[in-house]
């Protein structure tokens, strides 16, 4: 992505909720290099952020309810969640959960759009999301798939102010014309019963190399390493409690 840190608007921060939190610290530790600290206040409901060096770039946390999936989720910076949930619902979209306080760190909400795929919406007080992006073992790309391009296209923009850039394959969502993700438009290759949704693309020396230590480690690849024109190389892998994510090597960019 052309983001090099938060900005308004922008992807900030991403979060597993996991049905299993010491396995998943396990894998991802393997395969990007992260050292997880779990908060120890009853309160933080175990959860556990994820570190490259000093720099916070993503969380870990157990499903809170029954009905949660084990996915990754992208929260998105705005400068007051009390309004942006409102531009969600004007806009035809749902607020799911909040906006709420989270300690001192800053202010949440869980929304979704008029697609159905679920996104967050992040106020930064102390905490402003991740500090690194595009480096190995970060996030470096935040995928779209919808079975409903064009209302996605009037919404996000509505919400966040993105700017489009579109092609005849591949929009672009971008903060000021700097690309930080796109849209995937779900068709028939995509089995009914899965939803749409955000998926995050972490960034990695080796796409081979983390597509076989997934699959080793007893996840699964969904769509092999392939080199796209023009572009980097990607994965799209599963991790082994079922959460998706993508891969790219990292420096290539989209």
């Amino acid at each position: 992505m052309k983001l090099d840190r938060p900005v308004t608007g922008g992807p900030c921060w991403v979060e597993l909720g996991t049905s299993d939190v010491a396995g998943a610290r396990r894998f991802y530790e393997a395969l990007f290099g992260w050292r997880t600290e779990t908060d120890p206040r009853p309160e933080a409901g175990g959860y556990t952020t994820a570190r490259l060096g000093s720099a916070a770039v993503a969380a870990l946390t157990p499903l809170y309810q029954e009905a949660q999936p084990v996915a990754w989720n992208v929260s998105f910076a705005v400068t007051d969640a009390d309004a942006a949930a409102r531009r969600v619902t004007g806009a035809g979209g749902a607020v799911l959960f909040g906006p709420l306080d989270v300690f001192d760190a800053g202010r949440f909400a869980v929304a979704v759009d008029p697609g159905g795929a679920v996104f967050q919406l992040w106020q930064a007080r102390d905490f402003p999301g991740a500090g690194v992006f595009n480096a190995p073992g970060s996030l470096g790309w935040a995928e779209l798939l919808t079975r409903e391009p064009a209302r996605a296209t009037d919404f996000y923009p509505a919400v966040f102010g993105w700017t489009v850039h579109a092609s005849r394959n591949y929009n672009q969502w971008g903060v000021d014309g700097r690309d930080f993700g796109g849209m995937v438009t779900m068709d028939e290759k995509f089995p009914p019963e899965v939803p749409p949704h955000w998926l995050p693309y972490f960034a990695v020396a080796d796409v081979d190399a983390a597509n076989a230590d997934t699959v080793q480690a007893g996840g699964a690849a969904l769509m092999d390493p392939t080199s796209l024109p023009d572009g980097p190389r990607i994965a799209v892998l599963r991790d082994p409690q079922g959460a998706v994510f993508g891969v790219y090597r990292a420096g290539s960019g989209f």
